[in-house]
């Protein structure tokens, strides 16, 4: 384990496999299981680190495909790492640029996202959610080649310059390079891919640990996990997963194409995390909407990330329990003369000073401000609902919590 990295389980729900526990970082310590914060370029859009702490949450990961185009990792690191370029000097991620790499390339092409409307191997045709382009990446077994989306400059990445990049970005917790296949991809190419991917992730590997404790970046106590992946197939998953976890990782996580359906999710979930090491952190890449946080605690993940919450914000839609997908939109005319609070439960700010109504004349006007509001609401939404659910495992009534939710575990 990394020096200045460790994870401590601290208690099991009997009925599930989630649990509760702290991982600790050279910046703080995380109490899990966690919702991450999306901050793509250094910062959750419309709100400052101060904003962040005083809602509450623990941990944010950046890019580091977009932090590499702009500003660049050396400018990055010449002002210190993430943690004094940003402000926030509490735990950070940075993923690999692994999923850029998939939204340039094979979700252009097959015009679906990370969890489409098809599942590999199933009796039902292909219906992309857009229509298909052209990639403009390409994948070798060297790395990956691309054009800058800002100027259009061509770049490469390969397992070892990502960890060299994240070793710059300067996070407490980074991945290896990886590949996150479509799930129009066949058998064949998604295990193609995963072999690719494993042996990606122990070229990065060797890279980490040649600079491993170099205190000539800003932060030489980082922590490496390492992606597994597979597609939605059984027995890719199976063997990704025991093949990362043969590696020298500091923690797992798991990525890659989900499925077609959340269900499809849990059964990813439900093949994987038996096969990782209880004593390893597991970090669930790009999900995190409200039923992925029970679902997904009570299946065993310690962390995981999702834009989603901050984009339905700034889009109008904003957390609710008891509503349908617990959530409204505060663009709906039945607003217009609503004085009351999004939540009369909750405690933020936006909660406490300003009523629907006001809010959704923000959001119909386009005003900067109703971003910064809403985004507020639905994190402090958020981190209040993992507190409820860490308690919930310590008290053996994550079920119930879930019950009370509309969700059956």
């Amino acid at each position: 384990m990394t020096s200045h990295f460790s994870f401590d389980i601290e208690n099991q729900d009997p009925d599930t496999l989630a649990r509760t526990g702290q991982l600790h970082t050279a910046h703080g310590s995380v109490k899990t299981p966690a919702f991450v914060g999306v901050a793509t370029r250094a910062t959750i859009k419309a709100l400052e680190p101060q904003a962040l702490i005083d809602l509450g949450l623990q941990i944010i990961i950046a890019n580091t495909y977009h932090l590499h185009l702009q500003p660049g990792e050396d400018t990055v690191a010449g002002l210190g790492g993430l943690h004094a370029f940003s402000g926030w000097n509490r735990p950070t991620m940075t993923d690999s640029g692994g999923f850029q790499v998939f939204s340039l390339g094979a979700s252009k092409e097959h015009g679906v996202g990370k969890v489409a409307s098809i599942f590999p191997g199933a009796n039902t045709p292909a219906k992309p959610k857009v229509r298909p382009s052209k990639p403009l990446v390409r994948l070798t077994e060297k790395g990956v080649d691309f054009r800058s989306v800002i100027d259009g400059s061509p770049h490469t990445f390969t397992p070892e310059s990502v960890i060299t990049i994240e070793r710059k970005l300067g996070a407490d917790i980074i991945v290896p390079l990886d590949e996150c296949t479509s799930p129009l991809h066949d058998h064949a190419y998604t295990k193609s891919s995963m072999e690719r991917t494993h042996r990606w992730a122990q070229r990065g590997l060797a890279a980490f640990q040649l600079l491993k404790d170099d205190e000539t970046f800003p932060n030489p106590h980082q922590a490496l996990y390492g992606i597994v992946q597979g597609g939605a197939y059984h027995d890719l998953r199976l063997e990704s997963a025991r093949t990362i976890s043969n590696m020298a990782f500091d923690g797992i996580a798991i990525g890659g194409s989900l499925g077609r359906s959340k269900t499809d999710m849990w059964n990813v979930l439900d093949w994987t995390i038996p096969l990782l090491p209880d004593e390893l952190p597991r970090h669930l890449l790009g999900i995190g909407e409200i039923e992925d946080l029970f679902m997904c605690s009570a299946r065993g993940i310690d962390t995981f990330d999702c834009a989603a919450p901050t984009r339905l914000a700034r889009n109008g839609s904003v957390f609710l329990k008891g509503a349908p997908r617990h959530r409204i939109n505060l663009r709906n005319a039945q607003f217009i003369n609503d004085d009351g609070p999004i939540d009369p439960q909750c405690d933020c700010f936006t909660c406490q000073h300003h009523s629907r109504a006001y809010l959704r004349h923000l959001c119909r006007a386009g005003e900067f401000s109703f971003y910064r509001l809403a985004t507020l609401h639905n994190l402090r939404f958020l981190v209040r609902l993992m507190a409820d659910i860490r308690d919930a495992i310590d008290n053996a009534r994550l079920t119930e919590l879930a019950r009370e939710w509309g969700f059956n575990l």
